[in-house]
């Protein structure tokens, strides 16, 4: 016993910013940015906290699912960059939507929402819950260095959101992690101990874009192989592969190197770039309410990102 998908959610910033917008604060153009990473604009939590961005989505998934927050028996929230170190977001969450079950955060940047899921999962196979609310949120716009080009025009911010009931469409999963604080990082407060020893580093994301985009091919390829071969599938018979977007190059390249048909990636980065954790709960809900998925589809899902950890799974879409 694991889960089916019973209702999906996401929610957006009002701000947009274009290509065009971030070519005027940096040494940037929409040529450049576009042909590089796919991406054209993006959302900045300028004008609201992340948590009321977050609380939307989960409200959005629990009306498609059907049920209340009261029905709910636990929420998990993967995100790097909540409004507080502490409460977690997953606290605020619950607040914001009147919910009374447990809540906390998984950080595992990126792939959090494969992590959630598989965390969801052992707490359906324990038979302790019945509805597990999880939520992706990150505002990315918080952590990069908004003088540095080569990162500031990657990310977006975003929440998406899934309600789950215990079920059986949890095909297969696989979690990976290699503790690498060098390729891609984002420091923590450093507060102003009159102790500390330890030099201060500014604090913004910083990334091995080189390095990056080789490790993130070939995580995907890998990943999706092994899940859709513990399903005990093959690659023809998946209908839909939804992969972190990151960069549109990396999901091109992974494509062709699984021989998968183009017309099965779903993609959304033009519009909101990465949006770290959220970008494959964003996608679902987007796919979900455009009426693209029927019952019985086969959807793979791969990501990717600091840790450097990697998630993939199976999920039969039964919703």
């Amino acid at each position: 016993m694991n889960f089916s998908i019973l209702g999906t959610g996401s929610a957006l910033p009002v701000c947009i910013k274009t290509n065009d917008d971030l070519s005027k604060i940096v040494d940037t153009n929409d040529e450049w940015i576009s042909t590089r990473t796919g991406i054209k604009e993006r959302r900045i939590c300028g004008e609201e906290p992340l948590s009321d961005i977050a609380s939307v989505a989960a409200s959005n998934a629990l009306e498609n699912a059907g049920i209340n927050a009261a029905d709910l028996d636990l929420i998990i929230c993967a995100t790097i960059s909540g409004d507080y170190i502490t409460p977690s977001l997953a606290c605020i969450i619950q607040s914001k939507i009147k919910a009374t079950c447990p809540a906390f955060d998984v950080s595992a940047a990126c792939t959090g929402f494969i992590y959630a899921l598989d965390v969801a999962a052992g707490y359906f196979a324990r038979g302790k819950f019945k509805k597990i609310l999880i939520v992706a949120a990150d505002a990315m716009s918080k952590l990069i260095d908004w003088k540095d080009r080569a990162t500031c025009v990657l990310f977006g911010d975003a929440a998406g959101a899934v309600v789950l009931t215990a079920g059986d469409d949890l095909l297969s999963i696989k979690l990976t992690a290699t503790g690498d604080a060098t390729a891609l990082s984002a420091p923590n407060v450093t507060g102003n101990c009159p102790f500390g020893q330890i030099p201060q580093t500014q604090p913004y994301l910083s990334m091995n874009g080189q390095e990056i985009y080789k490790f993130a091919v070939s995580a995907m390829c890998n990943d999706i192989t092994d899940v859709v071969n513990e399903a005990g599938l093959t690659k023809d018979q998946i209908d839909y592969v939804l992969p972190h977007q990151a960069n549109i190059r990396i999901i091109e390249a992974a494509q062709k190197r699984l021989k998968m048909a183009k017309d099965k990636y779903l993609t959304n980065i033009k519009s909101y770039g990465n949006t770290s954790a959220v970008s494959i709960p964003l996608l679902l809900d987007d796919a979900n309410r455009s009426g693209k998925f029927k019952k019985g589809d086969l959807l793979a899902l791969s990501a990717f990102g600091a840790g450097l950890t990697t998630g993939a799974c199976v999920i039969r879409w039964n919703k």
